[in-house]
């Protein structure tokens, strides 16, 4: 493995332990369970916008960048010997899954949330 991989997925470890620090306590604040279930009538998280959505945000423009930085180490003619290059390539990879991810869970999140509090009224 060179250098490049291993520099990136230590950054990658960092940034998911911070996402992770902060999306627990606010899951246990802001999230009304009852049961062990999620309560989406009385839950208000999933109908704002919140901390996690603005970091999930610079997430994906940050993945952005890095793609397009690989782009351009990839046509300026480096190889994947290349530390910038292996870097690029982890860190476009972990967070375009990431943000992805995280952007269907938000959509289901938030149909579940409408549907439970006004789903009689808008069927």
């Amino acid at each position: 493995m060179g250098t490049g991989f291993i520099v990136s997925l230590v950054v990658a470890a960092i940034v998911i332990i911070i996402i992770i620090s902060i999306a627990i306590p606010m899951d246990r604040k802001y999230v009304v369970r009852e049961y062990g279930r999620i309560n989406y009538k009385k839950t208000k998280l999933y109908l704002r916008w919140n901390v996690f959505d603005t970091m999930t945000l610079c997430l994906a423009i940050y993945s952005m960048i890095c793609v397009q930085v690989l782009n351009f180490l990839i046509t300026s003619g480096l190889t994947v010997e290349n530390v910038y290059v292996q870097f690029f390539t982890n860190q476009a990879q972990a967070f375009t899954v990431v943000s992805f991810i995280y952007l269907i869970q938000r959509i289901a999140m938030t149909l579940k949330t409408i549907k439970e509090r006004w789903g009689e009224e808008i069927g």
